[in-house]
């Protein structure tokens, strides 16, 4: 019998998508538990004591059941989860250069693409442009502009119109976002 595994996610978030779209590439079931984040459901004594500690989302859960239970183990990180759910199969190649240079794109992502343009859509399409700080404000242009350097990879690239970024540039890219949508167990990002 295969594990259960359920993701912990806010069914918004790019970092959350990434796991449900690896998950429906490979053709492995996927339970989602969904927490809103902007209403503070990650920061709960439950949700902090059972199912990760500083209190972020995405979390893998696998085995256990509904409720984690005995057995259940915790996986946070996107890109952590996503590379569990990968070993072994096509998405992962069996060279271990090759293999490197997989885990360089997704570090890539993390640190370069993530913090940009996912902040950006987050700020404002969820928090509104009204409702920023001035500090945040001040940060937009450098995030737009890095931003803008890094639109390399489908989780947030696809949705980067959200943050404001103008696609219409970017013809190969907008041609790569077709082609990943059109591939065999692609699932869209609620």
């Amino acid at each position: 019998m295969a594990e259960r595994l359920t993701l912990h996610e806010d069914p918004r978030s790019g970092n959350c998508y990434k796991i449900k779209l690896t998950a429906a590439l490979l053709g492995r079931p996927l339970q989602t538990r969904q927490y809103d984040i902007l209403k503070g459901e990650t920061r709960t004594p439950d949700f902090l004591g059972d199912i990760n500690s500083n209190g972020r989302i995405p979390v893998l859960q696998i085995g256990g059941d509904e409720a984690g239970g005995d057995g259940a183990r915790f996986l946070p990180e996107s890109n952590a989860a996503c590379w569990y759910l990968a070993a072994g199969s096509h998405l992962v190649p069996a060279d271990p250069f090759e293999q490197a240079d997989v885990l360089r794109w997704m570090f890539f992502e993390q640190y370069q693409h993530e913090p940009n343009i996912a902040t950006l859509r987050f700020w404002l399409r969820f928090i509104g442009e009204s409702n920023l700080s001035d500090e945040q404000c001040m940060l937009v242009p450098g995030k737009r502009a890095a931003g803008e350097a890094a639109l390399a990879l489908f989780a947030y690239t696809h949705v980067a119109h959200e943050a404001g970024f103008d696609m219409g540039g970017f013809a190969c890219l907008r041609e790569w976002i077709e082609r990943i949508e059109q591939t065999q167990g692609f699932t869209p990002m609620s």
